[in-house]
């Protein structure tokens, strides 16, 4: 069993000792530490949080001992159910909640659950948050409610709503969608996404759709993460469908792949760059991704004479750099699309409706206008180390090396040359160095990554 704490929330396996994974103790004792944490940090007398999750078979149980001990500390509780982590975000804000807490394992198979904390802009709460709950859920620093202070739970759906918001952004053309006549395939992976983006796609005036792993089971129909080797089956019956494209999103719809029509992949890493291509031929501003996602974004903002920067990983990091960049559009190479004129956070939903506007107006096939753009690949790699081996060190020495190239260290370890890049992080969890290369060929960015390897092994 696998528990993991960390500044984002707490995330483990169903079942098992308490401790040992995520327990109906763990999340009772978890739970009251955000509430704790919220209320030292808030001048009501009572708070208001937002709690909704994701479809996985535990989603039940884990919700029934949030709400219950939210209610147990003297919070009042909006229960939003079955709901998208970005409805849950808009949903804080929308009620005008202390925070909320997000019951899903994202990408992570049926046995993983977790809950993500949001503070009172819909947003991830920042590393300080995070430690300071860690520190109260180690001490047990929390105190429950009297029953005259108990809170109070109320029940609401805001899928509409969030829907509702998609199609009224400025930049998303229903119209346009409409006259194009797309035939759209969506896979959600039978979780939430099988409410929402159906709902959507209907409200954007997609009359021909093509359903699958729509139903909110939980049960999911394939590895949920939406990556290409876990889509075979999808990508053959989009290709046989004939639809003009094909959506597919994780358990709790943060991040979108999308495929062509010939059932080739899009590729993750393009999602946020033809979306940012999209809004910067609109409203050319600045962008955002952090530090592991492709290029690709850095080309298509320069083409409009933009600025571009990167973030270190993480998306409170990438919502923290537009921020302090004024970004009009950001996100991360795992298909999340932050568009701040929604909310902070990454969004599946909005990704769809501003993907769907682009593609109407170029009137070219979905494979064509992945032409349209630089071809870059991704080789992921990693190196086990022994525990007593001192990575910190290790990576200043490859920084040393390599100091005569373009080098960031705001996270780990970035080189950048001239056409292709090399990102060295650090597991928080394991003594292994990630190691993240692009290349305008596989064999090149495979061929960066060993090279580096062979680096780091020359230094151990």
């Amino acid at each position: 069993m696998t528990l993991i704490k960390s500044i984002s929330g707490i995330r483990g396996t169903i079942g098992g000792q308490a401790g040992e994974g995520l327990s109906p103790l763990d999340v009772v004792k978890f739970t009251a530490s955000y509430s704790t944490y919220m209320q030292s940090n808030s001048d009501k007398k009572k708070l208001k949080i937002v709690v909704g999750r994701d479809a996985r078979i535990s989603g039940e149980m884990v919700n029934s001992l949030v709400v219950g001990t939210l209610m147990g500390m003297g919070a009042d509780v909006v229960n939003i159910g079955l709901a998208t982590t970005p409805t849950t975000e808009l949903a804080v804000t929308a009620e005008n909640a202390d925070g909320g807490i997000i019951l899903t394992a994202s990408h992570n198979p049926k046995q993983w659950n977790a809950l993500k904390l949001l503070n009172a802009d819909g947003e991830f709460l920042n590393d300080k948050a995070g430690k300071e709950i860690l520190a109260i859920a180690e001490k047990e620093a929390f105190t429950f409610a009297e029953v005259d202070d108990l809170g109070q739970v109320s029940e609401k759906d805001y899928t509409d709503y969030h829907v509702k918001h998609v199609t009224e952004l400025e930049l998303v053309d229903v119209e346009a969608i409409k006259k194009a006549n797309f035939k759209v395939a969506i896979d959600a992976v039978n979780s939430v996404g099988g409410i929402a983006i159906p709902a959507l796609l209907k409200a954007l005036g997609v009359e021909n759709t093509v359903e699958i792993n729509c139903e909110a089971t939980g049960h999911f129909a394939h590895t949920p993460e939406p990556l290409p080797e876990n889509l075979v089956e999808t990508s053959a019956i989009i290709k046989k469908e004939g639809v003009d494209v094909g959506f597919v999103v994780d358990p709790d719809v943060d991040r979108l792949a999308i495929i062509n029509e010939d059932g080739s992949m899009f590729n993750e890493e393009y999602t946020l760059a033809a979306v940012a291509d999209y809004i910067l031929s609109k409203t050319p501003g600045n962008t955002v991704s952090n530090l592991s996602s492709s290029r690709v974004l850095r080309d298509v903002t320069e083409k409009y004479g933009c600025s571009y920067t990167a973030a270190a990983v993480g998306e409170v990091n990438v919502v923290a750099q537009m921020k302090a960049t004024d970004a009009i559009i950001g996100g991360e190479g795992n298909g999340g699309v932050i568009y701040p004129t929604s909310h902070s956070g990454r969004d599946a939903l909005v990704g769809i409706g501003l993907f769907l506007t682009h593609l109407a107006n170029k009137q070219m096939k979905c494979s064509e206008l992945r032409a349209t753009y630089p071809s870059y690949f991704i080789s992921k790699n990693k190196i086990e180390l022994t525990p007593e081996i001192d990575v910190d060190q290790l990576l200043v020495k490859m920084e040393e090396k390599y100091a005569h190239e373009n080098v960031n260290n705001i996270d780990g370890v970035k080189i950048d040359f001239a056409d292709r890049w090399v990102h060295l992080r650090k597991s928080n969890t394991e003594p292994i160095i990630r190691i993240y290369s692009e290349a305008p060929s596989t064999e090149e960015a495979d061929a960066l990554a060993n090279n580096i390897i062979a680096d780091i092994k020359s230094f151990i």
